[in-house]
Parts: C-alpha cells; structure tokens; sequence
C-alpha cells in the first residue's frame, strides 16, 4: 500500500534503484481517498527483503503481504 503519490512509473522505478532488483512489475488493485493498494512483483539475484521492505517505507509505502516467493 502507498500514498497516491509517487505515480506509479515513479514508485516502480524507485524500487528499480536497489542493485539486485533486475525487474519491477507493478499493477493498481485498488484506490481509496488517501492510498492506493498494489500487487508488486519484484525479480532479482540475492534480494534482501529487510532492505527492500526499508527502501519501500522510505517513499511512504508499506508491504502488507507477501504471498508468494520463487528461489531458483
């Protein structure tokens, strides 16, 4: 979930910005009058989520759910 600000490009290339992340795919779910939740889709090498869940409360967003993970 984020604030409606940032847009959308502007938040998935923010998260584009940490090292190991190689891929951002980001899609509206739904919007209320102050927060916009997202289904987010980050691919990468070695991604470390405590990093990456700081990254994303550093723009004003929170991770509410993680509902699946692929290691290969």
């Amino acid at each position: 979930m984020k604030p409606h600000q940032p847009p959308l490009a502007e938040f998935a290339e923010y998260l584009g910005e940490l090292k190991e992340v190689t891929k951002v795919d980001v899609g509206l779910e739904e919007i209320d009058e102050r927060t916009e939740s997202l289904k987010v889709t980050v691919e990468g090498n070695s991604i470390d989520f405590e990093e990456l869940k700081a990254h994303i409360a550093r723009i004003g967003a929170v991770v509410h759910s993680v509902d699946k993970v692929v290691v290969a």
